[in-house]
């Protein structure tokens, strides 16, 4: 071998080792990359995974609550104050004591109807729901309607068309499973369409409700109550009183209802209705 074939070969064999050292880097670096990758994409999925954010049911029980507080009814001689308030503050609560809450003000029969939807949508069957309406109510055949504010209402027809039926919103909870469901309703008012067909009956009707519902009305049915000039109606102020961690849905409606009663002396008597088969947590 001569001296130029000497110096070719070394010069090849560096270049060589040359080249097999940046693959080498390169290899390495890539696999870096990945494995940062892989560590990342593992702590997105356990954070997510921790706040319940994954996209699958969570696990334990879930809170759903559809909170609806219409206000201004053109039909009315002025707006309607403490369903708005109550709205805001009952919702308030409830997302401090872990509920999913969805608040609709002044809401059209649409509003009313998109907003069953979307509850309807988060529904498991492990969840608890509970529906707030203040506002007006009537009762048409037996059955109590919400009143959205731009229902046209001058007959009895009229109800059923432009309202919003209970009893369709709880048939649409147990339809999708709910483990349970409560209803507060703050609607016995005298309303500005009872004098205009003959059929009209004061407050709500008996609400019947489904397997493992109660429901909280602010009058016995067939009556009707006065607003106060306090900024929340009475029935959300005394809920929220006993709206705590350790009371039971059945143990604090059944508490508001008493204390309305004597605070009214007799004059307004909540009605509770329920068929809980077990002991649903308000709080904690």
């Amino acid at each position: 071998m001569n001296l130029r074939q000497l110096h070719i070969s070394r010069r090849t064999i560096a270049v060589c080792v040359a080249v097999a050292g940046t693959v080498s880097l390169a290899i390495g670096a890539h696999a870096a990359l990945n494995k940062r990758t892989l560590d990342v994409a593992k702590g997105t999925v356990a954070g997510a995974v921790a706040t319940g954010q994954t996209g699958s049911i969570p696990t334990g029980t879930s809170r759903l609550a559809l909170i609806i507080g219409n206000g201004h009814y053109p039909d009315a001689a002025a707006p309607l104050a403490q369903p708005i308030n109550d709205a805001r503050t009952l919702s308030s609560a409830l997302r401090r004591e872990g509920f999913d809450v969805d608040v609709v003000e002044d809401a059209t029969k649409d509003d009313m109807f998109r907003a069953v939807e979307r509850m309807k949508a988060k529904i498991r069957p492990d969840t608890v729901v509970m529906l707030f309406f203040g506002g007006y109510g009537v009762q048409v055949g037996r059955e109590s309607y919400m009143i959205p504010v731009d229902a046209t209402i001058w007959k009895e027809a009229d109800v059923k068309r432009t309202g919003v039926s209970v009893d369709s919103v709880l048939d649409a909870m147990k339809e999708r499973g709910a483990k349970a469901k409560l209803v507060v309703l703050d609607a016995s008012r005298r309303n500005p369409y009872e004098r205009r067909f003959r059929a009209f009956s004061h407050g709500l009707a008996p609400i019947s409700p489904p397997e493992n519902t109660i429901v909280l009305s602010s009058a016995t049915p067939g009556k009707v109550a006065d607003d106060s000039k306090a900024p929340n109606s009475v029935l959300v102020s005394e809920l929220l009183n006993n709206l705590n961690a350790q009371a039971g849905a059945e143990s604090a409606f059944n508490k508001t209802r008493v204390a309305i009663s004597r605070a009214s002396e007799g004059e307004q008597v909540p009605s509770v209705s329920s068929s809980l088969l077990e002991d649903i947590k308000l709080g904690g």
